[in-house]
């Protein structure tokens, strides 16, 4: 069997297909280059760069395997794979914790002015120090707040976990959760037995009374916050992003911004990639990143042996 790792993976993961017999070809293969390439591989390994779409998955009768060393699977038409006898493999859970733990670092930054000081300041100090400190002295603390999570899955629930410890109230909307209660299993943070109840609400409720809005969905949806959804929600409200470009309207944020809707905002993700609207770019109070929510070493080594494990049981059925 040849497998191409396209656009990387652990080495951890690489060492396991290796074991296991595989030829593993670690050589990226440009995506103009992949048409007429990829019928020589049995299965591709993905992030998020590569596109598999159906012109490629058409030209390559050979491939039985797709895997996505990631959540996400918008750059995979898993349909068109699926009725070729393809399977398409991903990692939901290996990067939870490390996109929820940015999703944190972005809501501790924003709301003690930390973008803003960063940009403020360089080796060579400032020219007024005591002028930036005052303006950066009107930071909030996060205990008491209500942080509304949109999109209650794994990362979502991982968000929530650190989210309690800062003793914020947690209001969650998904669409696959009634409104109620969801028991939120906090085992595998606290290495003992310790669960918690939190609190699933509409949209529009958590909308209304969220202080915090963080989003934790999967791309290709649309708009899930835009104009009408900034309009309902709380003067002076956070919201971070470290889920999908394209689950926000840019426009939108940048003019709930503008007019103090919005007072904290941070954002790991972008409608397009590199940004094409620097706008958001030059706003100092906004918490930039580019893309990394699921980039620790942990992950990636969790992401490559979990994937690299899918692809070996695929091959052993």
């Amino acid at each position: 069997m040849k497998i191409l790792v396209n656009d990387g993976l652990h080495r951890s993961g690489i060492e396991l297909l290796e074991k296991a017999g595989y030829t593993v070809d670690t050589n990226s293969i440009p995506q103009a280059d992949l048409i007429v390439r990829l019928n020589e591989y049995d299965a591709i390994i993905v992030r998020s760069a590569t596109q598999v779409r159906t012109d490629l998955i058409q030209a390559s009768p050979n491939l039985k395997v797709i895997g996505r060393g990631g959540v996400g699977l918008d750059n995979i038409d898993v349909d068109f794979a699926k009725s070729k006898n393809i399977a398409v493999l991903n990692t939901p859970a290996a990067s939870s914790r490390s996109v929820a733990e940015l999703a944190m670092a972005h809501l501790f930054g924003i709301v003690r002015s930390l973008p803003a000081a960063n940009k403020a300041m360089s080796l060579d100090g400032v020219s007024d120090f005591g002028a930036l400190k005052k303006s950066a002295s009107k930071g909030i603390e996060l205990q008491g707040k209500k942080l509304g999570l949109i999109g209650f899955g794994r990362i979502g629930r991982a968000t929530a976990s650190i989210a309690l410890g800062c003793g914020m109230e947690i209001l969650a909307y998904d669409p696959f959760f009634t409104e109620g209660n969801v028991t939120l299993d906090l085992h595998p943070v606290y290495k003992h037995e310790f669960s918690i109840n939190v609190k699933t609400v509409s949209k529009e409720e958590l909308l209304a009374n969220a202080d915090f809005i963080s989003l934790h969905i999967p791309g290709g949806q649309g708009y899930v916050l835009d104009t009408p959804e900034f309009e309902q929600m709380k003067d002076g409200v956070g919201v971070v992003n470290c889920a999908r470009g394209g689950t926000i309207n840019e426009a939108a944020l940048l003019a709930a911004i503008k007019s103090g809707k919005v007072k904290y905002a941070a954002t790991d993700v972008f409608e397009k990639e590199p940004p094409v609207n620097t706008d958001i770019l030059r706003m100092n109070a906004v918490g930039l990143s580019p893309h990394i929510g699921a980039s620790t070493e942990e992950a990636q080594e969790r992401v490559g042996v979990e994937l690299a494990q899918n692809i070996i049981n695929f091959f052993n059925l």
